[in-house]
Protein backbone atom coordinates (compact mmCIF):
# COMPACT_ATOMS: atom_id res chain seq x y z
CA UNK A 1 0.00 0.00 0.00
CA UNK A 2 1.99 3.27 -1.26
CA UNK A 3 -0.85 5.86 -0.90
CA UNK A 4 -1.04 7.62 2.20
CA UNK A 5 -3.61 6.96 4.72
CA UNK A 6 -5.56 9.61 6.72
CA UNK A 7 -6.63 8.24 10.29
CA UNK A 8 -8.96 10.66 11.92
CA UNK A 9 -9.37 10.27 15.53
CA UNK A 10 -12.70 11.63 16.88
CA UNK A 11 -13.38 12.84 20.36
CA UNK A 12 -15.57 15.17 21.97
CA UNK A 13 -12.78 17.41 23.14
CA UNK A 14 -12.21 19.91 26.25
CA UNK A 15 -11.57 23.55 27.25
CA UNK A 16 -8.40 23.98 26.59
CA UNK A 17 -8.45 27.12 28.73
CA UNK A 18 -10.28 28.38 31.65
CA UNK A 19 -11.73 31.15 28.97
CA UNK A 20 -12.77 28.63 26.65
CA UNK A 21 -15.28 26.48 29.34
CA UNK A 22 -17.96 28.86 28.71
CA UNK A 23 -18.13 28.62 25.22
CA UNK A 24 -16.90 24.85 25.24
CA UNK A 25 -19.96 24.43 27.22
CA UNK A 26 -21.94 25.92 24.84
CA UNK A 27 -21.26 24.15 21.62
CA UNK A 28 -21.84 20.78 23.69
CA UNK A 29 -25.35 21.63 24.58
CA UNK A 30 -25.86 23.01 21.07
CA UNK A 31 -25.86 19.69 19.82
CA UNK A 32 -29.09 18.36 18.79
CA UNK A 33 -27.63 14.64 19.89
CA UNK A 34 -27.95 15.96 23.21
CA UNK A 35 -30.04 18.52 24.12
CA UNK A 36 -33.13 16.74 21.97
CA UNK A 37 -37.06 16.56 23.30
CA UNK A 38 -40.41 17.63 21.32
CA UNK A 39 -39.73 21.41 19.90
CA UNK A 40 -36.02 21.54 20.79
CA UNK A 41 -34.89 22.80 17.95
CA UNK A 42 -36.96 25.83 18.44
CA UNK A 43 -35.13 27.22 21.54
CA UNK A 44 -32.11 24.95 21.37
CA UNK A 45 -29.76 27.66 20.95
CA UNK A 46 -30.95 29.86 23.60
CA UNK A 47 -30.80 26.68 26.36
CA UNK A 48 -27.44 26.21 25.44
CA UNK A 49 -26.60 29.73 26.01
CA UNK A 50 -28.47 29.92 29.82
CA UNK A 51 -26.95 26.33 30.65
CA UNK A 52 -23.56 27.31 29.30
CA UNK A 53 -23.37 30.80 31.16
CA UNK A 54 -25.35 29.16 34.13
CA UNK A 55 -22.60 26.16 34.88
CA UNK A 56 -19.60 27.58 33.57
CA UNK A 57 -18.24 28.83 37.02
CA UNK A 58 -18.49 25.75 38.59
CA UNK A 59 -17.31 23.93 35.71
CA UNK A 60 -14.60 26.40 35.65
CA UNK A 61 -13.28 25.86 39.56
CA UNK A 62 -13.42 21.97 38.80
CA UNK A 63 -10.86 22.27 35.88
CA UNK A 64 -9.08 24.26 38.13
CA UNK A 65 -8.36 21.22 40.45
CA UNK A 66 -7.04 19.39 37.85
CA UNK A 67 -4.69 21.98 36.41
CA UNK A 68 -6.93 24.88 34.56
CA UNK A 69 -7.90 23.02 31.55
CA UNK A 70 -9.19 19.40 30.22
CA UNK A 71 -6.28 17.52 29.23
CA UNK A 72 -8.23 15.69 26.85
CA UNK A 73 -6.43 17.57 23.85
CA UNK A 74 -3.04 16.82 24.68
CA UNK A 75 -3.97 13.09 25.39
CA UNK A 76 -5.41 12.84 22.00
CA UNK A 77 -2.53 14.45 20.24
CA UNK A 78 -0.35 12.15 21.96
CA UNK A 79 -2.40 8.75 21.09
CA UNK A 80 -2.13 10.17 17.23
CA UNK A 81 1.19 11.08 17.52
CA UNK A 82 1.91 7.25 18.86
CA UNK A 83 -0.75 5.73 16.53
CA UNK A 84 0.90 7.30 13.36
CA UNK A 85 3.96 5.73 14.05
CA UNK A 86 3.03 2.37 14.65
CA UNK A 87 0.99 2.53 11.19
CA UNK A 88 3.83 4.27 9.53
CA UNK A 89 5.58 0.47 9.93
CA UNK A 90 3.31 -0.82 7.85
CA UNK A 91 2.04 1.74 5.17
CA UNK A 92 2.25 5.08 5.00
CA UNK A 93 -0.25 7.23 7.24
CA UNK A 94 -0.96 10.34 9.09
CA UNK A 95 -3.04 10.56 12.04
CA UNK A 96 -4.88 13.83 13.19
CA UNK A 97 -7.21 14.66 15.90
CA UNK A 98 -11.03 15.74 14.87
CA UNK A 99 -12.98 17.40 18.40
CA UNK A 100 -16.90 17.57 18.31
CA UNK A 101 -17.23 21.05 20.79
CA UNK A 102 -13.78 22.53 21.02
CA UNK A 103 -10.46 22.92 18.66
CA UNK A 104 -9.14 21.13 16.37
CA UNK A 105 -12.96 21.25 14.86
CA UNK A 106 -13.25 19.03 11.90
CA UNK A 107 -13.21 21.49 9.46
CA UNK A 108 -9.75 22.54 10.71
CA UNK A 109 -8.77 18.62 10.53
CA UNK A 110 -10.80 18.66 6.79
CA UNK A 111 -8.16 21.75 5.97
CA UNK A 112 -5.25 19.22 7.20
CA UNK A 113 -6.18 16.77 4.98
CA UNK A 114 -6.70 18.86 1.60
CA UNK A 115 -2.95 20.50 2.03
CA UNK A 116 -1.90 16.66 2.36
CA UNK A 117 -3.71 15.95 -0.70
CA UNK A 118 -4.95 12.76 1.56
CA UNK A 119 -7.99 10.84 -0.63
CA UNK A 120 -8.41 7.64 1.96
CA UNK A 121 -9.40 8.46 5.26
CA UNK A 122 -10.20 6.51 8.13
CA UNK A 123 -12.16 7.92 10.91
CA UNK A 124 -11.38 5.90 14.54
CA UNK A 125 -13.96 7.04 17.37
CA UNK A 126 -12.21 7.45 20.34
CA UNK A 127 -15.22 5.85 21.99
CA UNK A 128 -15.22 1.90 22.11
CA UNK A 129 -19.16 1.99 22.65
CA UNK A 130 -21.50 3.25 20.02
CA UNK A 131 -23.90 5.75 21.04
CA UNK A 132 -25.69 8.58 19.33
CA UNK A 133 -24.32 11.32 21.37
CA UNK A 134 -21.01 10.07 20.30
CA UNK A 135 -19.98 8.19 17.58
CA UNK A 136 -23.64 9.38 15.35
CA UNK A 137 -22.75 12.81 16.37
CA UNK A 138 -19.09 12.77 15.50
CA UNK A 139 -19.55 11.38 12.46
CA UNK A 140 -23.01 13.70 11.66
CA UNK A 141 -20.36 16.44 11.90
CA UNK A 142 -17.69 14.88 9.32
CA UNK A 143 -20.41 14.49 6.87
CA UNK A 144 -21.93 18.08 7.29
CA UNK A 145 -18.77 19.42 6.76
CA UNK A 146 -17.48 16.87 3.44
CA UNK A 147 -20.68 18.33 1.78
CA UNK A 148 -20.58 22.32 2.81
CA UNK A 149 -17.01 21.73 0.69
CA UNK A 150 -18.35 19.41 -1.71
CA UNK A 151 -15.45 17.34 -1.55
CA UNK A 152 -16.86 13.70 -2.94
CA UNK A 153 -13.10 12.74 -3.82
CA UNK A 154 -12.64 11.73 -0.44
CA UNK A 155 -13.23 8.24 0.23
CA UNK A 156 -13.72 7.93 3.53
CA UNK A 157 -14.63 4.56 5.98
CA UNK A 158 -15.44 4.09 9.80
CA UNK A 159 -14.54 2.37 12.54
CA UNK A 160 -18.10 1.95 14.24
CA UNK A 161 -16.93 0.48 17.82
CA UNK A 162 -14.73 -2.22 19.56
CA UNK A 163 -16.28 -2.27 22.79
CA UNK A 164 -15.25 -6.24 22.62
CA UNK A 165 -12.54 -5.97 20.74
CA UNK A 166 -9.79 -8.51 22.56
CA UNK A 167 -6.80 -5.97 22.39
CA UNK A 168 -8.57 -3.55 23.55
CA UNK A 169 -9.53 -5.20 26.55
CA UNK A 170 -6.18 -6.52 27.24
CA UNK A 171 -5.57 -3.00 27.67
CA UNK A 172 -8.52 -2.09 30.01
CA UNK A 173 -7.35 -5.53 31.84
CA UNK A 174 -3.42 -4.31 32.02
CA UNK A 175 -5.10 -0.88 33.68
CA UNK A 176 -6.64 -3.04 36.53
CA UNK A 177 -4.21 -5.11 37.37
CA UNK A 178 -1.90 -1.59 37.93
CA UNK A 179 -4.53 -0.58 40.24
CA UNK A 180 -5.20 -3.87 42.13
CA UNK A 181 -1.45 -3.64 42.50
CA UNK A 182 -1.96 -0.59 45.07
CA UNK A 183 -3.92 -2.43 47.44
CA UNK A 184 -1.77 -4.42 49.76
CA UNK A 185 -1.22 -7.92 48.06
CA UNK A 186 -2.97 -10.30 50.88
CA UNK A 187 -6.16 -7.67 49.98
CA UNK A 188 -6.24 -8.17 46.48
CA UNK A 189 -9.17 -10.65 46.18
CA UNK A 190 -11.47 -8.43 48.75
CA UNK A 191 -11.01 -5.00 46.88
CA UNK A 192 -14.62 -4.26 45.05
CA UNK A 193 -14.01 -3.21 41.56
CA UNK A 194 -16.15 -0.69 40.79
CA UNK A 195 -16.96 0.15 36.95
CA UNK A 196 -18.19 3.98 36.26
CA UNK A 197 -19.29 4.51 32.90
CA UNK A 198 -20.67 7.56 31.54
CA UNK A 199 -24.25 7.54 31.76
CA UNK A 200 -26.57 8.55 28.76
CA UNK A 201 -30.69 9.13 29.38
CA UNK A 202 -33.22 6.28 29.55
CA UNK A 203 -35.03 7.86 26.33
CA UNK A 204 -31.90 6.95 24.11
CA UNK A 205 -32.11 3.09 25.35
CA UNK A 206 -35.59 3.31 24.54
CA UNK A 207 -34.74 4.69 21.37
CA UNK A 208 -32.59 1.46 20.56
CA UNK A 209 -28.88 3.36 21.45
CA UNK A 210 -26.94 0.13 22.06
CA UNK A 211 -24.21 2.40 24.29
CA UNK A 212 -25.96 0.57 27.53
CA UNK A 213 -25.66 -2.92 25.83
CA UNK A 214 -21.44 -2.32 24.82
CA UNK A 215 -20.69 -1.60 28.13
CA UNK A 216 -22.44 -4.34 29.50
CA UNK A 217 -20.81 -6.85 27.41
CA UNK A 218 -17.51 -4.68 27.98
CA UNK A 219 -17.55 -5.11 31.77
CA UNK A 220 -18.43 -8.89 30.93
CA UNK A 221 -15.35 -9.63 28.93
CA UNK A 222 -13.06 -7.43 30.90
CA UNK A 223 -13.58 -9.28 34.01
CA UNK A 224 -13.51 -12.57 32.47
CA UNK A 225 -9.97 -12.10 30.50
CA UNK A 226 -9.07 -10.56 34.07
CA UNK A 227 -9.74 -13.78 35.59
CA UNK A 228 -10.14 -11.95 39.02
CA UNK A 229 -12.45 -13.20 41.67
CA UNK A 230 -13.31 -9.72 43.16
CA UNK A 231 -16.79 -8.94 43.37
CA UNK A 232 -17.49 -6.12 40.44
CA UNK A 233 -20.49 -3.76 39.55
CA UNK A 234 -21.10 -1.51 37.38
CA UNK A 235 -22.56 2.40 37.44
CA UNK A 236 -22.93 5.20 35.87
CA UNK A 237 -21.79 8.82 36.40
CA UNK A 238 -22.31 12.67 34.74
CA UNK A 239 -25.96 12.65 34.88
CA UNK A 240 -26.89 16.40 33.85
CA UNK A 241 -30.66 17.39 33.73
CA UNK A 242 -34.07 16.19 35.23
CA UNK A 243 -34.15 13.37 33.03
CA UNK A 244 -34.32 9.85 33.76
CA UNK A 245 -30.69 8.06 33.38
CA UNK A 246 -29.23 4.67 33.74
CA UNK A 247 -28.61 3.83 37.22
CA UNK A 248 -27.32 3.05 39.33
CA UNK A 249 -25.46 5.74 40.03
CA UNK A 250 -22.00 6.36 40.60
CA UNK A 251 -22.29 7.86 44.08
CA UNK A 252 -25.74 5.76 44.91
CA UNK A 253 -23.58 2.57 43.93
CA UNK A 254 -20.29 3.75 46.23
CA UNK A 255 -22.87 4.24 49.41
CA UNK A 256 -24.64 1.10 49.02
CA UNK A 257 -21.08 -0.70 48.58
CA UNK A 258 -19.67 1.06 51.99
CA UNK A 259 -23.29 0.26 53.67
CA UNK A 260 -23.14 -3.45 53.11
CA UNK A 261 -19.36 -3.34 54.50
CA UNK A 262 -16.96 -2.70 51.69
CA UNK A 263 -13.76 -1.11 52.49
CA UNK A 264 -11.31 -1.45 50.04
CA UNK A 265 -12.61 0.12 46.57
CA UNK A 266 -11.06 0.32 42.92
CA UNK A 267 -12.86 2.68 40.12
CA UNK A 268 -12.46 1.92 36.91
CA UNK A 269 -13.80 4.61 34.66
CA UNK A 270 -14.50 2.06 31.87
CA UNK A 271 -15.64 3.69 27.88
CA UNK A 272 -13.26 6.89 28.89
CA UNK A 273 -9.94 6.53 26.62
CA UNK A 274 -8.05 9.15 27.93
CA UNK A 275 -8.56 11.29 31.16
CA UNK A 276 -10.14 14.50 31.70
CA UNK A 277 -12.85 16.15 33.75
CA UNK A 278 -14.92 12.69 34.34
CA UNK A 279 -12.34 10.74 35.40
CA UNK A 280 -9.79 13.58 37.07
CA UNK A 281 -12.11 15.52 38.91
CA UNK A 282 -15.87 13.70 39.20
CA UNK A 283 -14.11 10.05 39.99
CA UNK A 284 -10.97 10.90 41.56
CA UNK A 285 -12.00 14.15 44.03
CA UNK A 286 -15.35 14.02 44.23
CA UNK A 287 -16.19 10.10 44.21
CA UNK A 288 -13.33 9.51 46.29
CA UNK A 289 -14.91 12.13 49.24
CA UNK A 290 -17.75 9.94 49.04
CA UNK A 291 -16.25 7.23 49.42
CA UNK A 292 -14.25 8.50 52.22
CA UNK A 293 -17.45 9.69 53.74
CA UNK A 294 -19.49 6.72 53.35
CA UNK A 295 -16.37 4.71 55.04
CA UNK A 296 -14.26 3.56 52.60
CA UNK A 297 -10.79 2.77 54.05
CA UNK A 298 -9.02 2.69 50.47
CA UNK A 299 -10.65 4.40 47.44
CA UNK A 300 -8.26 4.11 44.11
CA UNK A 301 -9.08 5.23 40.33
CA UNK A 302 -7.30 3.30 37.76
CA UNK A 303 -5.46 5.55 35.03
CA UNK A 304 -7.06 6.22 31.81
CA UNK A 305 -5.95 3.90 28.47
CA UNK A 306 -4.15 7.43 27.95
CA UNK A 307 -0.82 6.44 25.92
CA UNK A 308 -0.85 2.38 26.83
CA UNK A 309 0.96 0.67 24.56
CA UNK A 310 -1.46 -2.25 24.47
CA UNK A 311 -4.18 0.48 23.48
CA UNK A 312 -2.30 2.25 21.06
CA UNK A 313 -2.02 -1.19 19.20
CA UNK A 314 -5.24 -1.84 19.75
CA UNK A 315 -5.68 0.96 17.50
CA UNK A 316 -3.18 0.21 15.11
CA UNK A 317 -5.03 -3.00 14.69
CA UNK A 318 -8.20 -1.14 13.86
CA UNK A 319 -6.97 0.59 11.48
CA UNK A 320 -5.06 -2.24 9.75
CA UNK A 321 -8.28 -3.86 9.57
CA UNK A 322 -10.05 -1.19 8.13
CA UNK A 323 -7.04 -0.56 5.64
CA UNK A 324 -6.98 -4.25 4.54
CA UNK A 325 -10.44 -4.38 3.50
CA UNK A 326 -11.00 -0.16 2.77
CA UNK A 327 -14.81 0.03 1.89
CA UNK A 328 -15.36 3.33 1.23
CA UNK A 329 -18.77 5.53 2.60
CA UNK A 330 -18.09 8.81 0.24
CA UNK A 331 -21.44 8.32 -1.03
CA UNK A 332 -22.94 8.82 2.06
CA UNK A 333 -21.14 12.41 2.05
CA UNK A 334 -24.10 14.05 0.40
CA UNK A 335 -26.99 12.50 2.66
Amino acid sequence: MNEKIGVVLLNLGGPDSLEAVEPFLYNLFSDPDIINFPGSFLFRKWLAKLISSKRHPRIQEQYKQIGGKSPLKDFTLGQAKLLEEKLNEKFPAKVYAAMRYWHPFTEEVLDELEKEGIKKVILLPLYPQYSKATTESSVKEWKKHLKLRNNTDIEWTLVEYYYDFPPYIDACVERVNQGLERFPADNHDKVDILFSAHGTPMKLVREGDPYSGHICETVSAVMKRGGWTNPHHLCFQSKVGPQKWLTPSTPDAIDDLAKKGSKLMLAVPIAFASDHLETLFEVGIEFRHLAKEAGIEQFEVTEGLNYSGKFIDALAQLVLNKAENFEPKSALANN
